[in-house]
């Protein structure tokens, strides 16, 4: 019987003639690179089939989610309120300062809506809690697992993925829908404000801009990132922090690579959204 063997060559790269070396090397770097990736994406999907089974021991995990809704929905509410209203703010001066003669000002209310209702208050708010939340999420289940913590959550027969991730999980779901569409409002208040006693734009201007083309769906949208963006740094940050490993260095390493990731992932997220809703934004 004919057997066949993988065609590899276990020689190191410096073994090869010189004039093979910089091929062999760029092959081996790209092969390296993308059996990590690959990994790191099937290492996900298992992480996201622990989740998903988590989901049916309630017991454990309901008590701790409304604390962590307190941790990041009522915690993060001055902070949203602070980056929504300086935005809001500054839409409205420089949409105002940059009108050419002749336009009507209610364009101003339009814009400050458009703006903030559609892209800047849920990204915004999501990037703004990936450095809050994200990171303390990291920080607390990667200390929790290089001090030992959650392998002494296994041998008390709790499951760790439904007490760490899941409360997180849903918390951030449910949370940054509610934040967003808070600073949403605070956004728009701050730029009727700032565009009725900073320039000369009238109230009943800026509230007729406001009333133009709008659209029900544009909320729906607004509220729908803020899920998938709540979802993607309670995930993200979560896994993160559950492989953390080698002490104190690991947790830090852990935190920033978690925000780098979740940051990168919300942006993703919002050009795709933009990409694929963007004809039923029309009002």
């Amino acid at each position: 019987m004919t057997s066949y063997e993988t065609p590899t060559d276990p020689r190191a790269t410096s073994q090869f003639p010189v004039v093979q070396r910089t091929g062999i090397k760029l092959f081996r770097r790209a092969a390296r690179v993308t059996t990590r990736n690959l990994r790191d994406v099937g290492l996900r999907a298992l992480f996201m089939r622990d989740v998903g089974r988590a989901f049916a021991d309630p017991a454990t995990y309901v008590p701790e989610t409304i604390r962590q809704m307190r941790n990041i929905g009522v915690d993060s509410v001055p902070l949203a309120s602070i980056v929504a209203a300086f935005i809001g703010s500054v839409i409205a001066l420089q949409v105002r300062y940059q009108l050419f003669q002749g336009i009507q000002l209610s364009v101003v209310g339009l814009s400050v809506r458009q703006m903030i209702v559609l892209e800047l208050g849920p990204l915004l708010t999501g990037l703004v809690l990936t450095g809050r939340v994200g990171a303390r999420m990291t920080a607390e289940i990667g200390t929790m697992r290089v001090t030992e913590q959650i392998d002494a959550l296994e041998t008390l027969a709790y499951d760790p993925v439904a007490y760490l991730v899941v409360p997180r999980l849903l918390a951030a779901l449910i949370m940054l829908p509610v934040l967003t569409v808070f600073a949403n409002f605070v956004g728009i208040v701050a730029g009727w404000l700032t565009a009725v006693l900073a320039t000369d734009v009238l109230s009943s201007q800026f509230i007729e801009g406001l009333k133009l083309g709008f659209n029900p769906f544009q909320v729906f949208y607004s509220v729908l990132k803020a899920v998938m963006f709540g979802g993607a740094i309670a995930f993200v940050c979560s896994y993160e922090g559950y492989i953390t490993e080698a002490g104190a260095e690991g947790v830090g390493r852990s935190t920033a690579k978690a925000v780098v990731i979740a940051s990168v992932t919300i942006l993703v997220l919002d050009a795709l959204t933009a990409a694929l809703l963007a004809p039923q934004l029309q009002g």
